[in-house]
């Protein structure tokens, strides 16, 4: 018994002191301390939990309202884009060139369907655009681009590319900049008519062949004998040493500068468009502005479709038309966000000089440097009945390499109903010249036009 209480004594001795100094002072202020850690930590996240559980209703509701007030705002920008002139010419241009190579033919007319459910209808004439490709795919061209404008619009009739070497071609062919060659002897007769130094039938004196590219060649030396020629007759057979002095001799480096700005060189011409802006680099000396004047200098680049406006707005009396390439967009909900509406740019030359231009290119394909394409063997007319003024050029070039040969020409002059640019780069076998591309495109164009004419019956014969 002795023991037994002496076990229960040592058991109080040991084992509750051991149970008393758990529940010490210093750990239950421990505990204490932990419990207002807590209590500061739920007096943050109990408000949050609350508004959380209380806003549940509300993020559910926005869940479903926002995209709907997305969709809302989308469709009132949408609206908004006619008044604003969001899907003005040049933004209306730039959907549509995206869209051109997708579209489909719509009764007489293309269009195309973007992703955003927007619908765009061209301008484009179907058959004259499938024609010309056709053509251009049948004589396997190297590389071509052609594009046709209504003058007095600047509606775009045709606008394609084709190459038998880059399956890419097509897609930037009327947009990337070329050698414009002796296109740019329009420009130097502008400026030239434009200071009423010269006329049409002006005999000009010149020394040289008739193609050369030498300028050192070209002027005529106190006592010494040249070659005359008529500006015109010159304009039509591409005389390089007439134009060349005439750039020197009487326009002027200054002069030929401000007729290539006034002609859309060196300046966003097409803001938004995929056109890019053609170029002429100023001369540094006599020689140079004779190459220029010419037409044989490297650095003048032009777009076919930056060209074919330029003709368009010489067959216009001289004013220049904003391309259009869509007739009309709408939305999803078939809204009229876009209609074409012809706008001017500017004039380039008087209505005098313009007539005074058509003159000198009318030698063209009567007697200068595409009457051949446009007769047959017999020396007959194949558009008789058309009266078509027009310019050739032709140089060598590097993007891609080979022979550039330029076609542009506006006709009938006495009512002008399209203006066209063609553009074909040869290599090493020659397939056709631009001036053949421009004449089956020509006459197939008259070719409808006339049916269109028969078919509406003689009260209406005069309306297109």
């Amino acid at each position: 018994m002795q023991d037994l209480k002496h076990l229960v004594k040592k058991k109080r001795l040991i084992f509750f002191p051991v149970r008393f100094k758990k529940r010490s002072t210093q750990n239950s202020f421990h505990a204490l301390k932990e419990n207002a850690s807590r209590k500061a930590r739920l007096r943050i996240l109990l408000p949050i939990i609350a508004a959380v559980i209380a806003l549940y209703p509300v993020a559910s509701l926005v869940k479903v309202v926002i995209p709907k007030l997305f969709q809302l705002q989308n469709h009132i920008r949408l609206k908004a884009a006619t008044a604003e002139h969001e899907y003005d010419n040049y933004g209306s241009f730039r959907l549509a060139a995206a869209h051109l190579h997708g579209s489909r033919q719509a009764g007489n007319r293309l269009a195309a369907s973007s992703p955003e459910g927007i619908s765009l209808y061209f301008t484009i004439d179907p058959n004259l655009q499938e024609n010309v490709f056709n053509y251009m795919t049948q004589m396997q061209v190297p590389y071509g681009a052609f594009v046709a404008i209504e003058p007095k619009t600047g509606r775009i009739l045709a606008l394609t590319g084709y190459s038998s070497m880059d399956p890419a071609w097509d897609g930037m062919s009327c947009f990337r900049l070329y050698p414009m060659a002796s296109l740019f002897k329009i420009i130097t007769a502008s400026a030239a008519l434009e200071q009423k130094q010269v006329e049409p039938d002006t005999m000009f004196a010149y020394r040289g062949y008739s193609y050369s590219e030498n300028p050192r060649a070209w002027d005529i030396k106190p006592g010494q004998r040249g070659q005359q020629m008529p500006l015109d007759q010159a304009m039509g057979k591409s005389i390089n040493p007439v134009f060349g002095r005439l750039a020197s001799d009487v326009v002027g480096r200054d002069s030929i500068m401000n007729y290539a700005q006034r002609f859309g060189f060196n300046q966003t011409l097409f803001p938004g468009t995929p056109v890019q802006p053609s170029r002429a680099t100023t001369p540094q000396d006599d020689l140079e502005l004779k190459l220029m004047g010419a037409g044989l200098g490297r650095e003048v680049k032009i777009s076919p479709l930056h060209a074919a406006v330029m003709m368009a707005a010489l067959a216009n009396q001289g004013t220049m038309m904003a391309p259009i390439l869509a007739q009309e967009i709408r939305d999803r909900e078939n809204n009229l966000l876009f209609a074409e509406k012809p706008a001017s740019i500017r004039r380039l030359v008087t209505q005098e000089t313009a007539a005074q231009l058509t003159r000198m290119l009318l030698t063209t394909v009567t007697s200068g440097t595409s009457r051949r394409a446009f007769h047959d063997r017999s020396g007959r007319p194949k558009l008789a009945s058309v009266t078509i003024a027009a310019k050739t050029g032709s140089i060598d070039g590097k993007e891609p390499e080979g022979r550039y040969t330029w076609f542009a020409a506006y006709a009938p002059v006495e009512d002008p109903k399209i203006a066209i640019v063609a553009l074909v780069i040869n290599q090493d076998r020659w397939k056709i010249k631009a001036s053949h591309l421009g004449e089956h495109a020509l006459e197939l164009f008259f070719s409808e036009e006339a049916g269109h004419r028969q078919a509406m019956g003689p009260a209406t014969s005069g309306i297109r």
